[in-house]
């Protein structure tokens, strides 16, 4: 399966590695930064995986309680290789849909929730 990872030119023009928000995240020299990197190192990733380049965000709906979205799983992982070769670092971030409202699904979410384990992100 192949992915077209090309952008279309848009009037703005590109920002350079340190206006974004992720080196603004990982490049200062304070305690937040030493934080921010400790974590995705903690997490197995490589200063050189995240430190200058673009870190980005892939918010996927696939899961087991999703069937309609069983696809997206691959897609996920066809779009992080586009990202990687295009010089990004991917990160992949869960994305709560409709089949995963069911009333057992809904109760565990929110034990979820209340124990402040998930992750929420809007891009």
């Amino acid at each position: 399966m192949s992915v077209d990872v090309s952008v279309t030119n848009t009037s703005k023009p590109a920002r350079s590695i340190e206006e974004l928000r992720s080196q603004r995240w990982f490049a200062t020299d304070d305690i937040r930064g030493f934080a921010h990197r400790q974590r995705m190192q903690a997490q197995g990733l490589a200063r050189e995986e995240f430190m200058g380049r673009p870190v980005i965000g892939i918010i996927n709906t696939w899961s087991d309680l999703s069937p309609c979205h069983a696809h997206f799983r691959e897609r996920a992982e066809a779009v992080k290789r586009g990202v990687l070769q295009a010089g990004g670092s991917p990160l992949e971030l869960p994305a709560l849909t409709a089949a995963r409202f069911t009333p057992l699904v809904a109760a565990f979410y929110d034990r979820l929730v209340a124990a402040g384990k998930p992750k929420r992100a809007a891009v």
